[in-house]
């Protein structure tokens, strides 16, 4: 099965179910390099929603798997991705995080860019040759590929990337049930999160969408909610986890929890009954029945390879996350919601998205926990038996909840293109 062979970083056989991962894959700096060239600078990945870029003029900075980027929509309403660099001398043209602006101007000898990326005027511009502003030598650069799937935007660095439709696949069926949640549009909620894990990337990976430490992990949370009758109701945690090929996974499952996209709880009153139950009305008439019921009353973790989790549960989070070191990851989150909601809605909208999924909730401390706790044991030998992570549950059975065959969908997906980079460059 290769267990002894230190260059597998996979080890998976069908028959005995069994599907292991090496733990160097946590811990190994070359390991975090070929990441880097076989993943981040090849596939699809995540910039932001088009509501932050709403207005035309608008920009955020981001930073995307080491690049920094400027992400704006122009003055002819055309979305953009650039490289935060300038063409004369390198600096940064955009320093603010995000604004409103016709033009970006390097502070460093004043050259200036429209906001589609056009070099508009530069200093001493006698100096330079008389058709210098038409050889293009002086715009921002965009990144190689840049698309939009129903608002939500993504950059690949790779030139020779496929399409973003391609990319996702059957992942398209899952983002659009959270894109149809609202008949107008969604909006990111102003603001974002910002916190760092002493772990490594993939462990948080794992974890966004492990049914399977929820019981434990979390069941502060779940007495919480039962001494305070916020539940309200018996629904079980139960679903199942499904491979959506490329490396995406989704879980998929009921819970007790309120959701306001329509799945109301007793604490809400009968307020808020006539609101869910209107929302819910309004989503069958555009979606019918088995549809609108998905959208309202089941809870969704989805994962679209890499790095972007989306959280569709008692809230709806976005996260990203980037290997700052082996042991070490920055992670970023936004909360989205209906754009048109009603006040009552996004305030426990909010209220549910710190309480359980803000970096100062029941959730993330436990889940930042358990994978520094993880991260510290690897620090062990990797001799007699602690080398190997085993992720088999539920292998050759009928799918479950609390099962791992998310994470191995991107545990293939991850050696598939890890291991084919390590073939080329040998």
């Amino acid at each position: 099965m290769g267990t002894s062979n230190q260059d597998v970083l996979i080890a998976e056989d069908e028959k005995l179910g069994l599907f292991q991962v090496a733990r160097k894959a946590f811990t190994d700096s070359t390991i975090m390099d070929a990441e880097h060239d076989a993943i981040f600078n090849k596939c699809w990945l995540y910039i932001g929603h088009e509501s932050e870029v709403a207005k035309k003029g608008d920009f955020v900075r981001r930073l995307v798997a080491k690049r920094n980027l400027i992400f704006n929509r122009d003055t002819s309403g055309t979305l953009n991705a650039f490289f935060n660099t300038c063409p004369h001398r390198g600096a940064e043209v955009c320093r603010e995080p995000k604004g409103n602006a016709k033009h970006f101007q390097c502070f460093y000898h004043g050259w200036i860019f429209s906001a589609e990326g056009k070099l508009k005027s530069l200093p001493g511009a006698d100096r330079y040759s008389g058709d210098f502003k038409n050889q293009d030598r002086g715009n921002l650069v965009p990144v190689p590929r840049f698309a939009n799937y129903r608002g939500l935007c993504f950059v690949n660095f790779d030139v020779g990337a496929c399409t973003l439709e391609e990319y996702l696949g059957n992942a398209k069926e899952y983002l659009d049930l959270v894109v149809d949640q609202s008949a107008e549009a969604m909006t990111i909620i102003s603001g974002q999160q910002d916190y760092a894990i002493r772990a490594n990337w993939k462990l948080l990976v794992e974890n966004s969408n492990d049914g399977y430490h929820a019981a434990t992990t979390h069941a502060t949370y779940l007495d919480y909610l039962a001494n305070t009758r916020a539940i309200g109701n018996e629904v079980a945690l139960k679903g199942i986890g499904k491979e959506l090929g490329g490396g995406h996974a989704v879980l998929e499952y009921t819970a007790p929890w309120g959701r306001p996209i329509a799945n109301w709880i007793p604490p809400w009153g009968e307020e808020g009954r006539k609101e869910m139950d209107a929302i819910h009305a309004k989503l069958v008439e555009l979606h019918g029945q088995e549809k609108a019921d998905r959208i309202c009353f089941k809870n969704r973790n989805l994962l679209i390879f890499p790095n972007l989790v989306i959280n569709d549960i008692m809230a709806l989070t976005f996260r990203t996350f980037y290997p700052a070191a082996p042991n070490y990851m920055s992670v970023t989150g936004w909360a989205l919601a209906p754009a048109a909601e009603s006040e009552w809605a996004r305030k426990y909208r909010l209220d549910n998205f710190l309480e359980f999924l803000g970096p100062g909730g029941f959730a993330t401390p436990d889940d930042v926990e358990a994978l520094e706790s993880c991260q510290a044991g690897y620090a062990n030998s990797l001799e007699n038996g602690t080398g190997w992570n085993d992720i088999s549950k539920g292998m050759g059975m009928d799918a479950s909840y609390d099962d791992e065959v998310q994470m191995r969908s991107f545990w293939k997906e991850w050696n598939r293109r890890v291991t084919q980079a390590a073939g080329q460059a040998e």
